[in-house]
C-alpha cells in the first residue's frame, strides 16, 4: 500500500507560497447522487519530517483504500490539522445537463473558492507571490487544473495525486467522507435502495433494487442512456 508524504507541499512552502493546498473529487463512478470535492490547507505545524505512529497524518492516504470506519476517524484528525478547507457538490441534475467530467471540475472550483474564501477571512493577509494572487499552491489530483483559479493561485496536476502528494490524500477523505454523508440521508427517503451500503455505486443490491423499483430522482439519467429503466420511464410520461 503506497502512503503519500508532505515533500511536493514543503518545496513548494520552501519557495515561498503563503499557502500549499491539495484537491480531489469522489463519487465520479456512482450511477446516483453527487459529485464532490473537497480542497485543504494542511497546517505544515503540525507535520513531522518523517511518518511515524505516533503523527496524525499516520494513516492518511487515498480514500479509496480506507474503510468507513477509518474515514471517519481520519477526517476528524485532518480538520483539527487544517488552515482552512472547502467542498464543493454538483447533484446529479447538474451532472445530467454537463456531464461528469465537467461536475467534476465544477465541484473542485466550487471546493477552492470556498477555501480561498476562508483564507481571505483570516487576519493572515498575503501579498502576490510567483504570480497567485494570494499566495497559495494548489495541487490538483489528476490530468486538469482547477478552472477560473488560475489568477488566484499556482496549479500542479498530479496523476494518481491522492496516493502521492499528503495534501490531495486528506482533501480525498473530505470529499468521500462528505458524499457518504449525503448518501447516508437520502437513504431515509429512499429506504429500499440500500443507498446507506452502496453508496449509489452499481453494485448487484442496487441493480436489484432498481429492477424492482425503477430509477429515483437521485439516479443520474445520463448513465442510463441505452437502459431500458430509462425507456420504460420516458413511455410512464
Amino acid at each position: 500500500m503506497q502512503f503519500p508524504d508532505y515533500k511536493s507541499e514543503q518545496k513548494a512552502l520552501q519557495e515561498g507560497y503563503c499557502f500549499v493546498a491539495g484537491c480531489d473529487e469522489v463519487g465520479v463512478g456512482p450511477i446516483a447522487g453527487p459529485v464532490v470535492a473537497a480542497a485543504c490547507i494542511l497546517d505544515p505545524s503540525t507535520i513531522g519530517k518523517y511518518r511515524s505512529p505516533n503523527k496524525w497524518y499516520y494513516r492518511v492516504r487515498d480514500s479509496k483504500t480506507t474503510n468507513e470506519t477509518e474515514r471517519e476517524s481520519l477526517v476528524k484528525e485532518i480538520l483539527d490539522n487544517t488552515i482552512a478547507y472547502g467542498i464543493g457538490v454538483v447533484w446529479q441534475e447538474e451532472i445530467d445537463q454537463i456531464n461528469i467530467h465537467h461536475a467534476g471540475r465544477k465541484a473542485m472550483r466550487l471546493a477552492v473558492n470556498e477555501m480561498l474564501g476562508k483564507i481571505k477571512d483570516t487576519k493572515q493577509r498575503v501579498k502576490k507571490n510567483n504570480g497567485a494572487e494570494l499566495g497559495v499552491f494548489l495541487f490538483v489530483d489528476g490530468r486538469f487544473e482547477v478552472s477560473e483559479c488560475a489568477d488566484l493561485v499556482k496549479q500542479k496536476c498530479v496523476i494518481k495525486g491522492d496516493q502521492k502528494v499528503l495534501s490531495i490524500s486528506a482533501a480525498s477523505i473530505i470529499a468521500k467522507v462528505h458524499r457518504d454523508n449525503i448518501m447516508k440521508e437520502f437513504n431515509a427517503k429512499f429506504p429500499s435502495y440500500g443507498f446507506a451500503k452502496h453508496k449509489g455505486y452499481n453494485t448487484k443490491m442496487h441493480q436489484d433494487a432498481l429492477k424492482k423499483m425503477g430509477l429515483t430522482s437521485l439516479h443520474r439519467r445520463s448513465f442510463f442512456k441505452n437502459s431500458k429503466l430509462l425507456a420504460n420511464e420516458k413511455r410512464k410520461v
